[in-house]
């Protein structure tokens, strides 16, 4: 009925709060329901004395007094009025007291399984403090043997969702719950945070088939449908949801992660996250996508100051850290971002994500062998997912061990990686200049043109690639290439200078070509600039791949080619 004010009058106007502890409870509970907050703590508190708070002591448990139900221990009445109190913090947005009453109330309950929920649903703890959590429920104390065994195995399922997921082994008399949603939410949890979605959707979807609005599910659900791409079934889920579920920030954040994933909807996927961030401000997911909103549109503080709210609500995920981090990298502040990506990795030491950061961060600090050993972890993690994994999402991954291999001049590794990106993405501009860039450097001059044409078929306004191109051209046409096939012969013209503009650029010293270049936007890779080509004659024989460019660099003036007998010439217009 929800009659709150008369019932709270009712148990308080015969001083059954003051006799009963359960009655103070449904006091508080009352008020509680009707946010006054600050009246709740106070009925909460009343026995309190300063130095001193009773509620909590675990000796008030015994306190002698009529008990109006034999079938609940005082322990069970404290533990639930130490739950309330923390929901009551975590209304005022005190997140330190609202954890420690939380497991104050584990402590005196170990049934509590509302409590523990709340630490875990809202990533209150960290990994050790979960630990240490654990192993501080007096679990034989206040449980039988074969419950103890039982409570410890449901708890570690939650607590634990950075260990990998294994074969669900139940004790012995319990195997009756392998097939229990909560221990299959918990599994498809690990899952989702060891990076490996495609099993993760296949637990949450056969979870939501047999329990259509599974309230632990569903976050984790519409988070693996937005790391698969699924569109048509996140809006789907989510028109459902907010037919159904209106109040229900995950309805709002559906919708949300929905507009996100079309692309181009920013300003609309922003609307409905800030809805469900309103209906519960300390709903993290929500908060983490709000910042995404901001972080696609180059708005840096915007999304740093949702990628902060989110991290202060969720103490024990690393997700909000890694963010953050991005965020400082973007912004040219690499020492914030390596020590928001180390907090990340401290906290997920298994995320393939956050160890590849870390490379970027030792890559970008000159420290090659670093950002190796971090950028082959991460692909070990990646590849002990298994063969299922969402491949093109380590494209970056292969890539930039393709470059920390050039920088250590293992040219062959760093081809073979840069060739394994190309499988991932093969549509990357990018992947093929490092491929040329790389052919370039080992002086087979033949293949590098050929990539670099590539990558300019791709991306025509490339600077990198069309200054290596003619780089590498006139470095072709310096060396003698006979061609079975036909001659070719070019004829230079003294008064005109060879590719001046490259010229300019060879001829620089190695740091002002790298700061220079650099600052022009030649310059796609860091610092390789090949050395000013030798003096030439009057005239090359090449083959033909050098046909189509030749009377494009300006130290050419004409060019005479001998096929089947007949000799042709061409000459400069320009």
């Amino acid at each position: 009925m929800e009659q709150y004010h008369r019932a709270a009058h009712l148990l308080r106007s015969r001083n059954l709060d003051k006799v009963y502890h359960i009655c103070r409870y449904l006091a508080a509970k009352c008020h509680f329901a009707l946010r006054e907050y600050e009246l709740t703590l106070e009925i909460l508190d009343k026995d309190s004395v300063p130095g001193e708070d009773h509620l909590f002591d675990t000796r008030s448990c015994q306190t002698e007094q009529p008990d109006i139900d034999a079938d609940t221990s005082p322990s069970v009445v404290f533990g639930a009025m130490c739950l309330l109190r923390g929901r009551v913090y975590d209304a005022l947005d005190n997140r330190l007291l609202a954890t420690q009453n939380y497991q104050k109330a584990l402590n005196l309950d170990p049934y509590c399984f509302e409590a523990l929920d709340c630490l875990t649903g809202q990533h209150m703890l960290t990994a050790q403090e979960e630990s240490d959590l654990l192993n501080s429920l007096p679990l034989n104390l206040r449980c039988s043997a074969e419950e103890a065994k039982l409570v410890q195995f449901l708890y570690e399922s939650k607590l634990k969702k950075y260990d990998k997921p294994q074969e669900v082994s139940l004790p012995g008399s319990f195997t009756c719950l392998s097939n229990n949603l909560d221990v299959r939410v918990a599994t498809a949890e690990r899952h989702y945070y060891n990076c490996d979605f495609r099993s993760c959707y296949k637990i949450t979807s056969q979870i939501l088939k047999e329990d259509p609005f599974n309230a632990a599910c569903l976050p984790i659900h519409v988070g693996t449908l937005v790391e698969l791409f699924k569109k048509i079934e996140i809006f789907y889920l989510a028109h459902k949801l907010v037919d159904l579920y209106p109040n229900n920030p995950v309805s709002w954040f559906a919708v949300g992660c929905y507009y996100l994933l079309v692309g181009q909807k920013h300003e609309h996927a922003r609307r409905y996250l800030s809805k469900a961030t309103t209906l519960n401000r300390m709903f993290g997911p929500a908060w983490i996508a709000y910042g995404h909103s901001f972080a696609v549109e180059g708005e840096h503080d915007q999304a740093m100051a949702a990628y902060f709210t989110s991290a202060q609500l969720m103490k024990g995920c690393h997700l909000p850290l890694l963010y953050i981090g991005l965020e400082y990298g973007l912004t040219n502040n690499p020492r914030l971002a390596e020590r928001f990506f180390s907090q990340a990795l401290s906290i997920a030491p298994e995320d393939p994500f956050a160890l590849h950061e870390m490379g970027v961060v030792a890559f970008h600090n000159q420290d090659w062998e670093g950002a190796y050993k971090f950028f082959v972890n991460a692909l070990k993690k990646v590849k002990a997912i298994g063969d299922e994994v969402t491949v093109d999402k380590w494209e970056p991954l292969f890539n930039n061990l393709g470059h920390v291999c050039r920088k250590l001049k293992r040219y062959d590794e760093a081809l073979e990686y840069h060739r394994q990106a190309l499988v991932l993405a093969p549509q990357n501009a990018s992947t093929f200049a490092a491929l040329g860039f790389i052919h370039s450097l080992t002086c087979d001059f033949h293949s590098a043109i050929d990539y670099f044409h590539k990558a300019l078929g791709l991306r025509r306004d490339d600077t990198f690639s069309v200054t290596m191109l003619g780089n590498c051209i006139e470095r072709y046409l310096a060396e003698d290439h006979p061609s079975s096939d036909w001659g070719l012969t070019v004829e230079m013209d003294p008064s005109l200078p060879l590719s001046t503009t490259m010229l300019k650029i060879l001829t620089r010293s190695d740091a002002t070509q790298e700061s220079q270049a650099q600052q022009d936007g030649r310059m796609e890779f860091d610092d390789y600039l090949l050395p000013l080509p030798p003096k030439v004659d009057g005239g090359y024989v090449c083959t033909s791949v050098c046909l189509s460019v030749c009377l494009c660099l300006s130290g050419i003036s004409r060019i005479w080619t001998k096929v089947g007998g007949q000799v042709e010439c061409a000459t400069r217009t320009n």
